[in-house]
């Protein structure tokens, strides 16, 4: 049965999944507080950056069946899918979470359905969701069928992941458990597991906590690798061989919206018991100064004096534009306390977000004494050394995501040092 739907959020997750139900038959209408957004979103017009959306998005709002606003109204489906970041202090800022379930409250009937889509700490849907929809005076469960829904997509394959990737369904009971799975069976072709909304919260969070965790190995590997003339890329890769050994793969530390946020969501429900957790997580916020102090040992050493860096890649993943939690940015700051002369560029970020970034390439390049790449984009896997040779001051290219061919630079005359392998 097709159904009215209101998403409140129309961000890296919410966006996506507005037009793909709108696209599978149902009435669509999407809201964010950003009015730029529903601006451009009305016009036709991206304001993130995600494969196939454009294509999506125009058929969802030529079609009819995508409207959007900055405010809710009256359906039979409620979906929130806002942020949930960590503050400074590294805990859960869940009022944007609040803000959104406040907003469809007014518009709520008897008989529909609110799901959260946003990952969030266990025990959010009953500490936060529920008690901003009490006032409807309707009770949960039977007059208003309430579940979480997390995601489980990756940047630059969201539509494909939607369809195919099996979904956690989270009901606060059996009977909102098995109508969110009717809704979502629309378009999901994965396997659809029911459970308990808290357990359903777990579950996302532990996901990427697993990953967390499995990257700060890596990471603590490659340090080690540094220190006794070992290529830990390739070591890892042997490793793999085994059939019960899956290590990830290390770099400049860790980013974007879910694996650099969720494991603090676990270390503030229990400080105490989350000890291999927490580690994790200050291993890999600890990257970034590594990944800086490398950079000026690596200069140090060749007696490069005001040494200027191009930094290659701000996104915190390859080939996209987003840099939630991206630890490029801690990088470049670190490296700028080590007096280090920083220009930054990334060819899917069209805006300058920080000080020291560039939209020219030529720029980032001009005189530098040192490339460091901190994301692993397309176009810097095909870059051309000699793009770079008449520009730079000095040969020196530092790879902390290991996607250069090494051979094709040194050839160029660089020299060369990919993060955890200090082979020559």
């Amino acid at each position: 049965m097709k159904k009215s739907i209101c998403i409140v959020g129309l961000g890296y997750i919410g966006l996506p999944t507005a037009v793909m139900f709108a696209n599978h038959g149902h009435q669509v209408h999407g809201v964010d507080v950003n009015e730029s957004v529903v601006t451009k979103i009305s016009n036709k017009e991206l304001h993130i950056e995600e494969n196939g959306l454009q294509e999506f998005l125009n058929e969802a709002i030529d079609s009819g069946m995508l409207t959007v606003s900055t405010s809710p109204k009256k359906a039979d489906v409620f979906i929130l899918a806002v942020p949930s970041p960590i503050k400074e202090d590294k805990t859960a800022n869940l009022e944007y979470i609040r803000a959104a379930a406040k907003s469809v409250a007014p518009f709520v009937e008897k008989g529909n359905l609110v799901i959260l889509e946003s990952t969030v700490p266990p025990k959010t849907v009953q500490d936060i969701v529920i008690p901003e929809l009490v006032p409807t005076g309707l009770e949960i469960g039977t007059d208003i069928l309430v579940s979480h829904s997390p995601e489980r997509v990756i940047p630059g394959k969201v539509f494909e992941e939607l369809v195919t990737n099996d979904r956690i369904i989270g009901g606060v009971n059996e009977e909102s458990a098995r109508a969110t799975s009717d809704l979502y069976r629309s378009f999901v072709k994965g396997q659809l597991h029911e459970t308990d909304d808290t357990t359903a919260e777990l579950v996302k969070v532990m996901e990427n906590t697993y990953r967390d965790v499995n990257i700060a190995f890596a990471n603590e590997l490659a340090q080690i690798a540094e220190t006794i003339n070992v290529d830990i890329w390739e070591a890892i890769r042997l490793a793999n061989f085994h059939p019960r050994v899956n290590i990830h793969q290390p770099g400049p530390g860790v980013g974007g919206h879910c694996i650099a946020v969720d494991p603090w969501f676990l270390v503030e429900l229990n400080p105490d018991m989350a000890k291999l957790i927490h580690l994790s997580r200050k291993t890999n916020d600890g990257m970034p100064a590594y990944t800086a102090q490398l950079t000026a040992d690596l200069l140090a050493a060749e007696n490069v004096q005001a040494p200027k860096v191009a930094v290659l890649g701000l996104a915190f993943k390859g080939n996209i534009d987003d840099m939630r939690e991206s630890p490029s940015l801690d990088v470049v700051e670190q490296m700028k306390a080590k007096g280090l002369n920083v220009f930054a560029y990334d060819p899917h970020i069209k805006t300058n977000n920080i000080a020291e970034q560039t939209q020219s390439l030529d720029e980032a390049l001009k005189d530098a004494s040192a490339i460091v790449i901190l994301t692993s984009h397309d176009s810097f896997k095909q870059l051309d050394p000699a793009t770079a040779v008449g520009l730079m001051k000095d040969k020196l290219l530092i790879d902390a995501k290991n996607c250069i061919e090494r051979t094709k630079w040194e050839d160029a005359g660089f020299r060369t040092h990919v993060l955890g392998n200090s082979k020559n």
